[in-house]
């Protein structure tokens, strides 16, 4: 579904070093995919959603959690990151559906390394 936006950040160097260890797919799996889903809303809704983040670059950890990597790996770490590869502004509430957007492109990017 987001085959042009995956394409763009495989061509990073940076971006395409993330990969969840062998501990992470087992948390998804412990887990299930829903409640994956339901966290990276969460963290989402209350990281990144703000206009304003006084910690923003640094608000979403390297490590500790799946959502967290993929993140990372989807550039959707920060407002900069989400701006730079994703166009959508800083400083402003993300909608529902910016959100949202931003949640799926997270949830397709660990299914498919937890298919890989």
């Amino acid at each position: 579904m987001y085959e042009e936006i995956f394409n763009k950040l495989e061509k990073s160097d940076f971006r395409r070093k993330f990969h969840l260890k062998e501990t992470d797919k087992k948390y998804v799996s412990e887990k299930g995919l829903e409640k994956i889903r339901s966290h990276a809303r969460d963290f989402i809704s209350k990281r990144i959603a703000p206009a304003q983040i006084a910690n923003d670059g640094k608000q979403t950890p390297m490590k500790g959690h799946p959502v967290f990597i993929a993140q990372h790996a989807t550039a959707t770490c920060c407002r900069k990151c989400i701006s730079k590869w994703h166009k959508i502004q800083p400083g402003k509430l993300l909608t529902a559906e910016q959100q949202e957007y931003i949640v799926n492109i997270i949830m397709e990017w660990i299914e498919k390394q937890i298919n890989d």
